[in-house]
């Protein structure tokens, strides 16, 4: 019977692998001027895409501010991603280093992940607690138009006026037992969307005896990220998902069926330098839209090799200086030569850049 069991048990293990996802967690630092540093999650589901690819920015509360990227991971859609849980969709998590998020900068890495990676642009979406629930509402205050939908966790604002808020599917979400941020906070930012009129696309929920940290579950749900992906931003007429809901009493299952070994994690890491920090104005010169690359790229496949054109790697090249030298892009460059924007460039190689 042991032996059965024993071999059962293998099966077992053996399906999960078969069955195991993939994902690519990248961290970026100083890529982005005036931006934050930040993590981009990857699927393996991304390589094979056979459409755009929807975006999840995630924004963390004050517990996880600092210089270490690794806090970041700490919770939320990282960690939901680590334990498990499958985000299919492209996730930007950028860390605070310290006091209110700044909505500019965050603008500033949605710009810089939607021309370097498919992404449909009315499928992004946002979702932040605590801190991350202030900076949420700072930016949709500020750039709500780029938002599909939102779910706001035991925020605040200090801002009056939030009319833009009213145009964007929003789901905001507080405990009556959080002693962190009252939820006050909450019906302070509700009466100011009703002092701008209609709030059809607000869902407001109180959960009684629930605390501020109990939150952070909600980013281990399948349902949460089911909710926000049931929104475009072009949907006509715009409405708010009602039908999948989330309550108090989900929160206890938030961890059930918990396996780290159920997703695979590849970590790689990208270090920026001052050639890479270019300013946004640069961007629309330098760095094509991916979709309308590959089309180019269809386009061109009838050239022959003579066509191309080569660079010699150079003591202190990277591919964002080569790219601009050669006035190309990175995606380009890394399709043409089969490489990641984290590959280490051995001085003396060559790479095809047209």
């Amino acid at each position: 019977m042991k032996k059965i069991a024993l071999f059962v048990s293998l099966l077992a293990y053996v399906a999960s692998l078969v069955a195991q996802s993939s994902y690519t967690f990248t961290a970026h630092r100083n890529v982005v001027r005036d931006g934050y540093n930040f993590w981009i999650s990857e699927p393996d589901t991304y390589v094979d895409r056979k459409e755009p690819f929807p975006l999840v920015i995630f924004l963390h509360g004050a517990s996880l501010c600092g210089n270490d990227l690794e806090r970041v991971r700490k919770y939320g859609c990282l960690d939901a991603i680590s334990m498990g849980r499958d985000i299919n969709a492209i996730v930007l998590a950028p860390q605070n280093p310290g006091g209110s998020w700044n909505a500019g900068k965050v603008l500033k890495l949605l710009e810089w992940t939607t021309r370097r990676y498919d992404i449909d642009t009315n499928r992004v979406y946002l979702i932040g607690m605590s801190l991350g629930g202030f900076g949420t509402i700072e930016f949709l205050a500020t750039y709500g138009e780029r938002i599909a939908a939102s779910m706001e966790l035991c925020g605040g604002t200090v801002r009056k006026d939030l009319c833009k808020l009213n145009d964007v599917p929003l789901w905001i979400i507080h405990g009556t037992a959080d002693r962190a941020v009252p939820v006050d906070r909450a019906h302070d930012i509700v009466n100011s969307m009703k002092k701008c009129g209609s709030t059809s696309l607000l869902r407001f929920d109180k959960w009684q005896g629930v605390n501020h940290s109990q939150l952070a579950k909600l980013f281990y749900l399948d349902e949460t990220y089911a909710w926000l992906f049931s929104h475009t931003k072009n949907a006509s007429p715009k409405t708010v998902n009602q039908d999948i809901d989330i309550k108090a009493k989900d929160l206890d299952r938030a961890y059930q069926n918990i396996n780290r070994n159920a997703n695979k994690i590849t970590v790689s890491r990208h270090a920026g330098n001052n050639n890479d920090m270019r300013r946004t104005d640069d961007w629309e010169e330098n760095d094509a839209d991916p979709v309308v690359e590959q089309k180019q790229e269809a386009a061109k496949k009838h050239h022959s090799a003579s066509h191309h054109v080569y660079h010699t790697v150079k003591k202190g090249d990277t591919l964002y200086s080569i790219a601009k030298r050669h006035h190309t892009t990175v995606d380009k460059i890394c399709r043409l030569n089969n490489i990641k924007e984290t590959t280490t460039l051995q001085i003396g190689r060559k790479l095809k850049v047209k």
